[in-house]
């Protein structure tokens, strides 16, 4: 314990800092037990971010990923005894081609998870900075509102795809609106869109990260908001702790204040990946070597990078 199920390195990562290696030896030395290394995915050069073009393609960005793979492996197995890294890749859920790449490369390699995330409504980034938030604000009809039921529309058809294992920053969409820690309560289809994913995550067995990334950008909650986390709670749903660090200052970055939605939803228990051991079953055929394991949040809270 802790754990992150969610991270970034500047190694494969543009927006990221650090080699990847420098963000696991981080990891070991905050004595977390399991860390999963999750890089982007490639995207089509219509869907790159400003000034991407100057040091990308698509193929490019692929490879990026193939190395990145490499790496990871190859770190797995030098820290083996240190800490329990696993692999996997952050999905992008932008146009139509992103389902293929995304099947593509469950194909290709055998990883350990991946995360679903949505960063685009209407193909516009929502999380890069407020003038593209407000761009794709605007094709969605000018408000945060409208915006709001997009986003969760285009997580659902997300959802629906791929059943992700991870569902990344479930409430991303909040991070550049007007009230970023308004209540999704006060606009009743919105509410309704959120229960709604939330209830079929519950149903195919889909794990929630409790996301710390938004405490650093200023927000009062992490991912998602604990409203939210207390209707998935009800529903059965599971959740685990992800940093979404990008670089070694960002490695369990805000754990503390993360623990507020654990206590505010009333949780008990928490979850992690864990590699099989005996009798025990995957949790997705598509992930035959590992399992998510049970915890509960008064042993987690007891573990000394709580206590520090």
């Amino acid at each position: 314990m802790p754990w992150s199920h969610h991270s970034h390195s500047g190694q494969f990562c543009g927006h990221a800092t650090n080699t990847l290696e420098e963000v696991v030896q981080t990891a070991i030395s905050k004595k977390m037990s399991t860390f999963c290394v999750t890089e982007h995915i490639a995207r089509q050069e219509s869907d790159f971010y400003p000034g991407e073009g100057d040091v990308h393609t698509q193929k490019t960005l692929a490879k990026l990923y193939d190395d990145f793979y490499h790496e990871a492996r190859r770190l797995q197995q030098k820290y083996a005894d240190q800490i329990q890294l696993l692999i996997g890749f952050e999905g992008e859920w932008i146009r139509d081609y992103s389902l293929g790449l995304i099947q593509d490369l469950l194909e290709k390699y055998e990883v350990d998870l991946f995360v679903g995330s949505v960063h685009h409504v209407h193909t516009v980034p929502i999380d890069y900075d407020v003038a593209m938030y407000h761009k794709a604000r605007d094709v969605a009809g000018g408000s945060d509102e409208r915006i709001f039921e997009d986003y969760f529309d285009s997580q659902f058809e997300m959802l629906k795809a791929l059943k992700p294992p991870l569902v990344g920053h479930f409430d991303l969409i909040r991070l550049n609106s007007d009230q970023p820690d308004r209540s999704f309560k006060t606009w009743p289809v919105v509410w309704e869109k959120i229960l709604r994913n939330l209830k079929f995550v519950a149903e195919y067995g889909g794990v929630l990260e409790l996301n710390s990334s938004s405490l650093r950008k200023g927000m009062t909650e992490a991912y998602p908001q604990s409203e939210i986390c207390k209707e998935f709670k009800d529903l059965g749903g599971r959740f685990t702790f992800s940093d979404d660090s990008h670089g070694v200052h960002q490695v369990g970055l805000n754990y503390d204040r993360t623990w507020n939605n654990v206590m505010r939803a009333g949780m008990t228990e928490l979850y992690y990946l864990a590699p099989i051991a005996g009798e025990e079953k995957p949790h997705d055929p598509r992930f035959p070597r590992v399992c998510w394991q049970r915890k509960s949040v008064f042993a987690v809270k007891e573990h000394p990078f709580f206590q520090s």
